[in-house]
């Protein structure tokens, strides 16, 4: 069995959508990135990354290459998978928590859920999300962008 940890951040800009997990969430703002800036699918793909020892989502994807502007981080999400599938390795489960004061994303997480174990092609009780707020503190808290954590077991 192995552990890994993902941790990602995105500013929250005007004219961008909200994509988290696959899903457009509607919101007045979305997150800036090279990528669709999907913080969730980044913090999934970093911890099943380090669970692999396979490095980090910004060695395999950089924003430096024109290849993943604008990309769909679903599609980065389905290559980390096969990277760890041709090491005979496969997800145990996966626990993923997002920071934001807004919008409310406990309503979208059916969606997401269904479009990661989709893309994952792993079960329901595979995959656990979970929301907070920051209470106000940091960037979260001021409402100027999102993070999330996840934590995957590989086996």
């Amino acid at each position: 069995m192995r552990i890994g940890v993902g941790i990602d951040f995105h500013r929250l800009v005007e004219d961008r959508k909200l994509i988290l997990g696959g899903v457009e969430v509607p919101f007045s703002k979305g997150l800036l990135g090279h990528s669709d800036a999907d913080v969730l699918t980044h913090a999934i793909c970093d911890a099943i990354l380090g669970a692999a020892a396979l490095g980090d989502i910004g060695q395999h994807f950089p924003d430096t290459d024109e290849a993943y502007k604008n990309i769909s981080s679903l599609k980065l999400l389905v290559h980390t998978h096969q990277l760890v599938r041709k090491q005979n390795l496969s997800i145990g489960n996966i626990d993923a928590t997002l920071i934001a004061e807004a919008p409310k994303l406990g309503p979208h997480f059916p969606a997401i859920k269904k479009m990661l174990c989709k893309t994952l092609n792993i079960e329901s009780q595979q995959l656990n999300l979970k929301a907070t707020t920051s209470e106000g503190m940091g960037p979260e808290g001021r409402g100027e962008g999102l993070s999330a954590w996840a934590i995957v077991i590989l086996k």
